[in-house]
């Protein structure tokens, strides 16, 4: 498929990119050829080919989800600037 300094114009307008004369000339053939390549790749038999979403076969470790209270409540409020009662105490921030 052949692309015109039209086609390139109107691409460019709806992807509302501000382009020159001679760069819509210099972009011309360079979109041609990404659509040949496209062509090319539209020829190749992939019946057999199961669909794939990596080149290599990837499986995800997973851990127990174990639920807990987490037990680590005083070391968390040990980070805290100030806390009271087993909570975070924070400035009032409104009046």
């Amino acid at each position: 498929m052949s692309v015109t300094i039209d086609t390139v114009r109107r691409i460019a307008g709806l992807a509302r990119i501000a382009i020159t004369e001679e760069e819509a000339a210099r972009l011309a053939p360079e979109l041609g050829n990404i659509l040949g390549f496209i062509e090319q790749l539209g020829e190749v038999d992939t019946a057999g080919v199961a669909p794939m979403t990596a080149v290599i076969p990837n499986h995800l470790r997973l851990r127990d989800d174990v639920v807990t209270d987490g037990g680590i409540r005083d070391a968390v409020l040990a980070n805290a600037p100030q806390a009271e009662h087993g909570f975070f105490t924070v400035p009032k921030v409104i009046e």
